[in-house]
């Protein structure tokens, strides 16, 4: 459980940073609430499309799992080639050395795959960034009561101004996975892929063109991967663009709301403005008749401060 003079791992695991100021900002607004920050060998490096070779930034990861110090691992940014880690991780260790990890974007990979390999819950929720003074109240509530607390069940609520829609009716209850669209598109074929099995399916997106996001959808409906999952949340997609006339709404609407699974809509998530805490692994129950998503479970352990 993250409590106040805890220490906090910082760790690049993907793209380069751009803007260190963004990160410097929050690295001072996590030390203003109370928490040590330990930055990572490669927090600030450049190699290009990555922050450093690949075992490099393994390794960094590693350091923070294995640091018994570290009560929790938080990633600067996602950006791209997070994935390309995996070979270098010892899934082992980390099962052994829990703590808690947070992030969205291309982090969604490695929450899911710590999940999967590790047995260890994960945090879809902020990164250094979001750690400002501008950052919503809202966020920070859904962080800390997620991370800080042992409360359950817990209801995973939006902001008062954004409304949950039901899409197909239905409760189920199950672990909740998933995360960034594009980032789970890219585990297919590989050892790493995604597990949706007898999972609640989360998807959101940012950035992205309605004939990229139909793409996406086909490859995971044409992989089984909505065959076998529960029940499905959709997410924000945030600043994504409309293509021959086709929303975001609309794919969801022709390609996943046909299957019949519970489906719920509009969850406020990830790249948008407002971002709710989706502790990945953890049983959670989807009500997609009365719109609703409930953490049936404690999602960090009292006794032991590493977890």
């Amino acid at each position: 459980m993250l409590q106040r003079g805890d220490t906090i791992g910082l760790v690049t695991l993907g793209s380069p940073i751009l803007n260190q100021t963004t990160i410097n900002i929050g690295i001072q607004t996590l030390r203003n609430l109370g928490f040590h920050v330990v930055l990572g060998r490669h927090v600030f490096s450049y190699d290009g499309i990555v922050a450093a070779p690949a075992d490099q930034r393994a390794a960094d990861l590693m350091d923070m799992f294995t640091n018994p110090s570290i009560n929790m691992i938080l990633a600067t940014r996602g950006g791209t080639g997070i994935q390309s880690i995996f070979p270098y991780l010892d899934f082992g260790v980390i099962s052994r050395n829990p703590k808690i990890i947070s992030g969205y974007s291309d982090m969604t990979v490695l929450l899911n795959i710590i999940y999967q390999f590790s047995n260890l819950l994960t945090f879809h929720s902020l990164m250094v960034g979001d750690f400002r003074p501008n950052t919503p109240a809202y966020n920070f509530d859904q962080f800390f009561e997620a991370t800080s607390t042992i409360t359950s069940p817990r209801i995973i609520e939006n902001p008062p101004n954004i409304v949950l829609r039901s899409l197909v009716p239905g409760n189920v209850t199950g672990p909740i996975i998933g995360g960034n669209l594009t980032s789970l598109v890219n585990t297919l074929g590989t050892p790493y892929e995604i597990d949706t099995s007898g999972k609640i399916f989360v998807i959101e997106e940012t950035n992205a063109p309605s004939n990229t996001i139909y793409r996406y959808l086909l490859q995971l409906l044409m992989s089984g991967k909505f065959d076998d999952c529960l029940g499905i949340v959709i997410g924000q997609c945030t600043n994504c663009l409309v293509s021959y006339g086709t929303t975001f709404d609309d794919l969801i609407n022709a390609l996943l709301v046909p299957l019949g699974k519970p489906m719920i809509a509009n969850l406020a998530t990830g790249h948008g403005y407002y971002k709710t805490t989706i502790p990945i692994g953890a049983t959670v129950r989807l009500n997609a008749t009365e719109p609703s998503l409930t953490v049936l479970e404690a999602t960090v352990q009292l006794e032991n401060p590493n977890v």
